[in-house]
């Protein structure tokens, strides 16, 4: 086993992201260990000075700040399960894709070896890795956030989101559920003017100064919500925003309607409540989690 390096990291995962991670650890002057299921990963990161143990006991024993961003839950357990055992008085921030509650459970794992947890939740791409345009998101105990921030802060902005660990991937989610909603949205529309001959190109400069504009409206829908009030003034009713046009021009024009006609249901139920009068930010109530009904914790 090799003697911990305590101003040193391991990293373990070299994807595309996790190979970012540990360059720009490299460039800040970190001692940095790499390790990967399949070594030739590593090669490049060696070449620039990181050391690069075949052996996971190995990687983990180098440093007390390990770095997981591996392909998911259960792949953090396959990792680590072996070696778990070892690493107690070390810190685990892992950065791999997970449910909430999946990293709760991590969390509580780890906290059962006497291993320190930071669940972490990465907003950017490979590239941004290192810059201020890079978000990333973390929970879990506090001073568990505050003892590694300085080495945190090397890959972008460090937002510490509470004590409760499956909050950094709720948010995450949250805001990829956003994305992939408005990108599916956008596809559609690509493929309802491509019923026309329009290529997607094309729609793409059509699209893109229109919807930028509407994020604006994202703030004034925010307010609707949380004030809980959908009846003031200012807001399109969903009897005006019924979608089923666009749901039988999809099917006139052979395109699958998969995105609006899921908005379109939404709307629909909201009406067939009697809320036909009431603002489109009224669809939220029947998305959001409810006191009623209990939520998975």
């Amino acid at each position: 086993m090799t003697t911990p390096d305590r101003t040193g990291v391991t990293v373990l995962g070299l994807g595309a992201m996790g190979s970012a991670l540990a360059s720009a650890l490299l460039d800040a002057g970190h001692a940095t260990t790499v390790w990967n299921r399949t070594p030739a990963r590593a090669a490049g990161l060696a070449a620039r000075g990181a050391a690069a143990p075949s052996g996971i006991a190995d990687a983990v024993a180098a440093h007390p700040l390990v770095i997981a961003c591996l392909l998911d839950h259960a792949s953090v357990h396959e990792t680590l399960d072996p070696v778990i055992g070892t690493m107690r008085g070390a810190t685990l921030v892992n950065l791999t894709t997970t449910t909430p509650n999946e990293a709760r459970e991590l969390a509580g794992w780890a906290e059962g070896h006497g291993v320190g947890y930071l669940d972490g939740a990465i907003m950017a791409t490979p590239p941004m890795i290192g810059t201020a345009e890079a978000s990333i998101l973390y929970s879990g105990p506090r001073e568990v956030f505050d003892d590694v921030r300085p080495v945190l802060d090397r890959w972008g902005t460090s937002t510490y989101d509470g004590a409760d660990p499956g909050l950094a991937s709720l948010f995450d989610l949250a805001l990829l559920s956003g994305m992939y909603t408005m990108f599916a949205g956008f596809l559609h529309g690509a493929a309802l003017a491509g019923s026309a001959g329009m290529t997607a190109t094309e729609f793409a400069a059509r699209a893109t100064p229109f919807l930028s504009a509407m994020t604006a409206g994202f703030a004034h829908d925010a307010a609707v919500v949380d004030g809980g009030d959908y009846t003031v003034p200012g807001q399109q009713s969903l009897d005006f925003s019924d979608l089923s046009h666009i749901v039988r021009a999809s099917a006139e024009q052979g395109v699958a309607p998969g995105p609006v006609a899921a908005v379109q249901e939404l709307i629909s139920g909201q009406i067939a409540q009697g809320h036909g009068a009431e603002g489109f930010a009224r669809i939220y109530e029947s998305l959001r989690a409810r006191a009623d009904v209990e939520v998975s914790r």
